[in-house]
């Protein structure tokens, strides 16, 4: 009898066990299986981000070919453009959870009619512009030869204007300086001795130029000693961004003949060596020459 009890005791014993071991199979399937789902969920949602990501990317991309061809609706592809960059600025930044990526999904959607639509309308003026174009080639065909003609005659009048130019400026000829002594008397005495030097002579002249403008005309005088000073007035004068630092200006009055200019320069305790002289009509040096004293 008691046999019998204790036969059965263990046999329901066995079987509590048995049905713990089985519910706690059946627990460790569940578990599994959740952190399986969501691992996949995870898996989902990160690679759906990505898809997103490039399909923002490629929105993007068409924006940025359809604003280069600078159409009359570039301000407004433009603005979308940034709507589109906004967008992938906020997914990047993004946690990435099932909730949000169908909000982001949804507003790339919009995004994407939008664009659909906005490319349309970039064909259509495309095309408006071909046929444009195309009436623009007929009548370049029809106006070239009167094209041509004018720009022949455009090249020819260039050509004239720069030879007028070329040949209304005025040639400086025979710069030439004398160096001299000073009488009491006013006698003028040839020296080239530095210590006896009163006087510099200076001389040139203009060439007759029939195409030139007649008037007055100033030219500045820059005389240069063997140490590098300028001699004389030593005035500053300002043409432009340039400036030039002249011994004497001497004006002219030309009236398209040949003038010859002479202007003296006084001073004392001249030095030895070689002097320069150079004559400039405004900043352009149009004549130089030197000379030395002993």
């Amino acid at each position: 009898m008691e046999s019998s009890k204790s036969n059965s005791s263990l046999k329901i014993m066995v079987l509590v066990l048995l049905l713990l071991l089985l519910g706690s199979i059946f627990y460790i399937f569940k578990l599994k299986t959740e952190v399986t789902t969501l691992t996949t969920q995870v898996s989902s949602v990160k690679t759906e981000k990505e898809n997103v990501m490039k399909d923002l990317q490629n929105l993007k991309d068409t924006y940025d070919a359809a604003i280069a061809e600078k159409t009359t609706m570039s301000d407004e592809l433009i603005a979308e453009r940034e709507k589109v960059v906004g967008l992938m600025a906020k997914l990047e930044k993004s946690k990435g959870d099932a909730s949000s990526m169908a909000k982001y999904k949804q507003q790339f959607l919009d995004l994407q009619t939008k664009m659909k639509t906005l490319m349309q309308q970039v064909e259509v003026l495309k095309k408006e512009n071909q046929v444009l174009t195309t009436n623009l080639d007929s009548t370049k065909v029809v106006l070239a030869d009167s094209k041509n003609y004018n720009q022949v005659l455009v090249g020819q009048n260039e050509e004239l204007s720069k030879t007028v130019e070329k040949g209304s400026k005025l040639s400086l000829l025979n710069l030439k300086t004398a160096t001299y002594i000073l009488r009491g008397s006013g006698k003028e005495i040839e020296t080239d001795k530095a210590s006896r030097v009163d006087l510099l002579k200076i001389s040139f002249t203009i060439a007759e130029n029939s195409i030139a403008k007649s008037g007055d005309k100033t030219y500045y005088v820059q005389v240069i000693d063997s140490r590098g000073n300028v001699l004389g007035d030593k005035v500053t004068a300002n043409f432009g961004d340039k400036s030039l630092t002249y011994s004497f200006s001497s004006v002219v009055k030309y009236e398209n003949k040949t003038v010859n200019v002479s202007q003296d320069l006084h001073g004392k305790d001249f030095a030895s060596g070689t002097y320069f002289v150079n004559v400039f009509d405004k900043n352009e040096l149009v004549s130089k020459s030197s000379f030395t004293l002993r």
